[in-house]
């Protein structure tokens, strides 16, 4: 029985990071923000597979869409720095989801936790893009280098609004699909998590 759940769960995961995958071959950058930020919706498979399997299904998904990605379509700096923010920001997204939706498994404990997810992707990402994606894109993609004023402007007036933004469309869809889904989604965590 366990052989088969495990199985099952690799399947599903499987199955979960090839939706993911294609649903991030359809980003789109939002105009008044910078062209390297994009927005896709794979993070929404990623958040199935964490509240339906456990956190570790979600992050592999996460970490399997952006390696598909990776070998597909490459990287403009030979290193998937690009990739690498993806996966960081649907841990920070989904994550805090799981958390709250594993403790209050409702409506309500997955409009706060989306809430959450959307606060902790955007504050993350500030830091993160502060301290190591942006110096990664300036030496391998040869960005000017930003310092000060500049730098405080692309991750207040661009990173964190664009993430916070990207957080509440997000939401928004998975609220959509949670309402239709609620009893399979139920039905996936007895199964999967017993």
């Amino acid at each position: 029985m366990k052989k088969n759940l495990r199985l099952r769960s690799m399947i599903a995961i499987a199955m979960l990071s090839s939706i993911s995958f294609v649903l991030m071959l359809f980003n789109f950058p939002l105009p008044p923000f910078p062209a390297f930020l994009q927005v896709d919706f794979s993070e929404v498979p990623a958040i199935i597979a964490a509240i339906t399997m456990g956190p570790v299904a979600g992050i592999l998904v996460e970490l399997l869409k952006n390696v598909l990605d990776w070998l597909f379509s490459g990287s403009p700096t030979g290193v998937p720095v690009g990739h690498m923010a993806n996966f960081a920001t649907g841990v920070l997204f989904i994550l805090p989801v799981w958390w709250v939706y594993h403790r209050l498994s409702n409506a309500k404990g997955m409009t706060t936790g989306l809430i959450l997810g959307t606060i902790s992707m955007a504050v993350g990402m500030s830091l993160l893009n502060y301290v190591l994606f942006l110096p990664l894109y300036v030496k391998f993609m040869n960005f000017p280098v930003m310092s000060g004023e500049e730098l405080y402007q692309m991750i207040v007036m661009g990173i964190l609004p664009f993430n916070l933004l990207k957080g509440i469309i997000l939401a928004a869809i998975i609220l959509l699909l949670f309402r239709s889904m609620h009893r399979w989604i139920e039905k996936q965590r007895a199964v999967f998590q017993g």
